[in-house]
Formats: C-alpha cells, structure tokens, sequence
C-alpha cells in the first residue's frame, strides 16, 4: 500500500484502477456533500439529471453537431495555415512570418474580433476565423518548436543519401514527423473546444453547446449548467482520444 505514495513507484494495472475508482468515489461524495442543505455550492445529481432532459428535449444533439461543424470548419483551416508556414519556416525568407504567427497568441480576444468585424460580415465566418487565429497562433508555436527539435544527424543522414534541401524538407520535416503533428493538433484541440463557449456567443441563431450555456446562465438554470459542462468535457475528450488512437494505430512507432 505504501508504494502508492512513493514518487516515481510502478505499481500494477489493477492499482491504477483502484486509485482512479477511489478518485471518483471521492468527488461524488464531496458534490454530494457539497449539494445538501438550503444553500449550496454545486446543483444536486437530480437537477443535473432533469438538466439532462431538459437539454435532450429542447435539442442537444442538434446543437453539438452544430459546435462539431463549427469546430472542424475552424480546424481544418487552422491546420493548413499552420502547417504551411510552420514546414516553411525552415526556408529564410518565411522564417521571420512564422515565429510573428506565433507571436500572435498574446493578442487578447477583443483585439481578435474588433479587426475581424471589420473584414468581415457574415457572423457565422467571422466564428470561424475567432476560432482560426487563435488555434492558428498555438498551433504554430508548437509546430515550430518540434520543427526545431528535430536532431542535426536526421538532416545530414538525408543529405548523405543524395536528398536535395527541398526533399530534405518532405522526408524528414513532413514525413518524418506526422506523428508528431497529429500530437501536437490533438493537444492544441482544445483550445478551440474551450473558445466555443465564448465565440458562439457572436451569432445566437446558428446555436451550439456555447449558446445552450449563456441561455442556461441567463435563466440561473445551475443544473443545466452543470449538464452542459458534462457534455461538453465528454465530447472534448471523445475527440482527443480518437484522435490519439488514430496515431497510435497508423504510427504504431510512435508508442515505444
């Protein structure tokens, strides 16, 4: 038993499953606990419950297929902004965009969407491109950090083999490390699940789970509140754990 509270100690698959079970045990007892009385902290299981009902009457899945598409839409072009400038950013002339790209992520949102309103119209795009700046700019930064990571001895390993500097590029910066990109886009993924909340609050019309939520919170609804959270957290972790299945399955390499 002891081991369990020694750092840097392997304990057994079955331990795993028991510390995360007395884990769990343990937060529903304190959102028990926490629930009891008049005046309390978090919403009772029940509320969050007919919350549930409440939500999956008036729509849920409709609106999480809406934050999906908003969500993908974003992702897609985030992808390939970043992609592009981060491989790019090995040739001189693109290296200095790249790293300002990056630079970019200290840009606070009102800035973000005073600009975009003013280049664009359409409420639905300018959700879009919220959520493409700022995963665009994350994104970047750490494209270019495993970029820059990668071992001296691959480049010159590659040029041994009569590879010209172009093909250098595709075979160890493209090819070599997609793995790593589907990591990277996995861990970064988050950031604009987390942005939803507040980038669907822009067009109200086109819904989602950011829109149930401020609709939630301006009737005081707390259950509700909390369901959506649940969900919320539920399909973010879906999401990256698909995603890191997909790696570990295509690059079987990329666990050892």
């Amino acid at each position: 038993m002891k081991n369990i509270f020694t750092p840097f100690e392997n304990v057994s698959k079955n331990t795993r499953l028991m510390i995360i079970l007395v884990w769990v045990l343990a937060l529903f007892g304190v959102w028990f606990a926490s629930s009891m009385g008049d005046r309390h902290l978090f919403p009772s299981p029940q509320q969050v419950l007919q919350g549930f009902i409440e939500l999956y009457n008036e729509g849920l899945v409709v609106h999480i297929g809406s934050s999906l598409l908003l969500c993908f839409s974003a992702i897609i072009i985030a992808i390939l902004i970043s992609l592009t400038f981060s491989y790019l950013s090995t040739v001189p002339v693109i290296q200095p965009v790249a790293k300002a790209l990056s630079k970019l992520r200290y840009l606070p949102l009102t800035g973000i969407t005073f600009y975009l309103a003013i280049l664009i119209s359409d409420a639905r795009t300018m959700q879009i491109w919220v959520l493409v700046v700022f995963m665009s700019t994350y994104l970047s930064t750490s494209l270019l950090s495993m970029v820059n990571s990668i071992p001296q001895e691959e480049f010159d390993h590659a040029r041994s083999l009569g590879c010209n500097r172009w093909e250098v590029l595709w075979e160890v910066v493209v090819k070599g490390r997609i793995d790593y990109v589907i990591d990277v886009i996995r861990q970064n993924l988050a950031i604009v699940w987390m942005m939803l909340v507040t980038v669907e609050s822009i067009l109200v019309a086109a819904g989602g789970l950011g829109f149930l939520i401020k609709n939630s919170d301006k009737f005081m609804n707390h259950g509700r509140i909390i369901a959506l959270q649940i969900v919320i957290l539920a399909v973010g972790l879906s999401i990256d754990f698909v995603l890191n299945y997909l790696r570990k399955s295509f690059f079987r390499y990329s666990k050892i």
